[in-house]
């Protein structure tokens, strides 16, 4: 288990590298919930989400060979845009794997940051040619199933712990699992009466069927949101959630392009629809904790384009 002094030393070696996000109430989404609601704005982060924490502890964790060797990375969209950016900052030599059906301007994000990205049929063949490439002598700078991944994750928990006024509960959208392992570590350390929720989406559902299964399981992925959709979490980050996680929500796709409306029209934000879910799961758990509840929303991104958003919105009659 990830303990919070990894994640504070993760905090110090990476703090001149990332952007310290703003941790902000949000009148408008108290308004829309009816109750109070503090927003961590990881959508304003270098890159756009908060991949580019774990990108950057992993990077400058390595050692001299390992670094001009190059590194390697599977990616629905942001963690590839994260390592591509960071890994450039670094002079690191990068390569990218992402399924066709990830973003384009993801992809191009990445290539014009200089690395060399390779695209496959979906997501099991992505892992396959990055284990095939780790076995050639990059280094894999995997998603999540990474302890030095998850404490740089972290410290959007360790930020938001320090930052925020008094929360009773905090929603965290989960693809493979490593930032609401992070959050939940560095909270359960700073906030021990704070409650951690996961979000997933209809056909992401990564966690929640590890948790029903008893151990990560392979799941099949149909849901619109890429950049949460692993096909399946680590042991790693399953013993996290199963520990310290109240439970994990699971929202449908037409939801979490509502919830990216909302936090447009309410929170002043663009965001991506794997933080468009988490507001249908805060009314769920606003009504399961009642009235006193004072929520936390971690928003992870922003890389989706209006011209995405809004054809999502056509395709479920949101406009």
């Amino acid at each position: 288990m990830i303990g919070i002094s990894e994640i504070e030393a993760a905090g110090e070696r990476i703090g001149g590298h990332i952007v310290r996000t703003p941790t902000v109430p949000s009148p408008g989404l108290s308004a829309l919930l009816g109750v109070p609601v503090t927003t961590k704005l990881e959508l304003l982060q270098r890159t756009g989400s908060f991949k580019a924490r774990g990108a950057a502890a992993k990077l400058l964790s390595l050692g001299e060979a390992e670094r001009n060797a190059g590194v390697v990375a599977v990616s629905g969209g942001n963690h590839g845009i994260a390592l591509a950016v960071m890994a450039a900052a670094l002079q690191v030599k990068a390569t990218v794997v992402m399924p066709r059906s990830a973003p384009a301007r993801s992809v191009a994000i990445a290539e014009e940051s200089g690395a060399t990205v390779l695209l496959t049929d979906g997501m099991d063949e992505a892992f396959a040619t990055a284990e095939r490439l780790r076995d050639e002598g990059l280094t894999l700078v995997h998603p999540f199933d990474d302890p030095v991944v998850i404490a740089g994750q972290g410290t959007v928990g360790l930020e938001l712990a320090q930052d925020a006024g008094d929360l009773t509960d905090v929603l965290v959208s989960i693809g493979g699992g490593g930032l609401i392992a992070g959050v939940a570590a560095a909270l359960r350390a700073l906030r021990p009466g704070v409650r951690v929720w996961g979000v997933e989406t209809e056909g992401a559902q990564a966690m929640s069927e590890a948790l029903a299964a008893g151990g990560p399981v392979p799941v099949a992925l149909s849901s619109i949101v890429t950049t949460l959709s692993a096909p399946t979490v680590s042991r790693l980050t399953y013993d996290h959630v199963s520990a310290l996680v109240e439970e994990v929500l699971v929202v449908p796709d037409r939801e979490a392009v509502r919830g990216c409306l909302d936090l447009a029209e309410h929170a002043k934000v663009w965001a991506e629809p794997a933080a468009g879910c988490l507001l249908p799961a805060a009314r769920r758990v606003r009504e399961r904790v009642g009235p006193d509840v004072r929520l936390g929303l971690v928003v992870c991104g922003g890389n989706a384009t209006p011209a995405d958003v809004m054809a999502w919105a056509d395709r479920f009659a949101l406009r």
